[in-house]
């Protein structure tokens, strides 16, 4: 997976990282159980200090998109949590879009092509048997 960060965005490098590796996960470029970077190598290979790669780290591990295993690094949750229902904050994030989109001008029915076709790359199925290392 080739990670791109944008140095001069207002969006912070973690939150760049954090976001392309949810993407990664849910396109099937990363897949469950696959091992990442450790810190370090990410780190070096994308030029930015360990403290943003260890928090981008420390995010995804709490929002339950990888694991982290002293012995063996981080990886992909095997295990991600299948609920059906959106979260409050996936709600938020989305009424958040769906706002930016109406300001641009873009109407419903063009919000929701655009939609699935974004949602038709995305591979990932919580209901798939993914092997047990």
């Amino acid at each position: 997976m080739v990670i791109s960060l944008q140095l001069d965005s207002d969006t912070p490098l973690y939150e760049q990282l954090r976001n392309q590796i949810v993407i990664g996960i849910a396109t099937g470029e990363l897949e469950p159980q696959e091992k990442l970077p450790t810190v370090r190598q990410l780190a070096e290979e994308l030029g930015i200090n360990t403290m943003t790669v260890n928090k981008t780290y420390s995010l995804l591990k709490q929002e339950g998109y990888i694991v982290i295993d002293r012995r063996h690094g981080a990886k992909v949750n095997p295990q991600m949590p299948g609920d059906p229902e959106p979260s409050p904050e996936l709600e938020e994030k989305l009424q958040l879009i769906i706002a930016q989109a109406a300001i641009q001008g873009i109407n419903e029915s063009r919000f929701q092509t655009l939609c699935s076709q974004i949602f038709s790359k995305m591979t990932y199925n919580p209901l798939k048997p993914h092997p047990a290392e």
